[in-house]
């Protein structure tokens, strides 16, 4: 079956992203077409990029990459959970993408993004790192208001929209993640 991680994205504390990653695993698993995974970057505790060679060379010396690459290598695709700061994506998601290379390479993303615009701006920048690594991303999204997909900018609570949203972008990855097996296994 297709392996699939939603990678929730920001370590910040008290962090929105937590309740809209739980929220994507849920509705994902309900599918049953394929098998998900929260992997939530606090988890992993990436210190900044400290590995000595290019994550391009695939040489990796530091026991935290090396789990991180092996965990990573597991999936077929990904859902990226974002939050959006200063037009950009976490400064961890970032530092936890450039540790790898060949992990990401030929699998399929998706995006839930939120923040004040609903993360577009963040999700356009993580298109142009994933498609550096290969990654091919989906067209739909999801993109969640702080001010109309939360109480208080803070409690969750999503318009049932988002769910038809969600379930869009994953019937994509879920697709392209099955297509791009015959690159990954050739």
């Amino acid at each position: 079956m297709t392996k699939i991680a939603i990678i929730l994205g920001s370590t910040r504390p008290g962090r929105n992203g937590e309740a809209v990653a739980k929220w994507a695993l849920d509705i994902a698993k309900q599918r049953g077409t394929a098998e998900y995974e929260l992997l939530d970057l606090l988890d992993y505790e990436l210190p900044h990029l400290d590995e000595p060679l290019p994550a391009s060379m695939g040489q990796y010396a530091q026991e935290h990459t090396k789990r991180w690459a092996e965990k990573i290598a597991e999936f077929d695709g990904y859902v990226f959970v974002t939050a959006e700061y200063n037009h950009a994506i976490p400064g961890p998601l970032k530092n936890a993408i450039d540790f790898l290379g060949a992990e990401w390479n030929n699998k399929a993303a998706g995006f839930v993004g939120y923040g004040s615009v609903g993360a577009v701006r963040a999700v356009e920048q993580l298109r142009l790192v994933l498609s550096n690594l290969q990654v091919a991303h989906v067209t739909s999204q999801v993109a969640l208001s702080l001010f109309t997909d939360f109480e208080n900018m803070s409690t969750f609570k999503p318009a049932e929209m988002h769910t038809g949203y969600l379930n869009t972008t994953l019937d994509q990855v879920e697709a392209w993640s099955k297509a791009l097996a015959t690159l990954r296994n050739a």
